[in-house]
């Protein structure tokens, strides 16, 4: 088995959908500043922005957490 084919298997794996998962809510700390520095300057694009950004990220997460329910037990690189 290739390293490819072990990397694209990873992504569908349970370990794989909680990196992502982490990587993802890595994501809202920018966007927290974002929020922040917009509040500070008063800009209100700046801010529609930010919750835009922030509504993408709890999209992603919903996903990956719907994901990684699917997946059950039925994991077979983690066991």
């Amino acid at each position: 088995m290739s390293a490819l084919t072990k990397a694209k298997g990873f992504k569908k794996s349970k370990a794989g959908t909680y990196l992502s998962m982490g990587t993802t809510a890595f994501g809202a700390i920018s966007v927290a500043k974002q929020v922040k520095k917009a509040r500070l300057e008063h800009d209100t694009l700046k801010l529609v922005d930010a919750i835009v950004s922030a509504a993408a990220i709890a999209t992603g997460i919903a996903l990956l957490y719907r994901e990684l329910k699917r997946l059950g037990d039925d994991d077979v690189l983690l066991g």
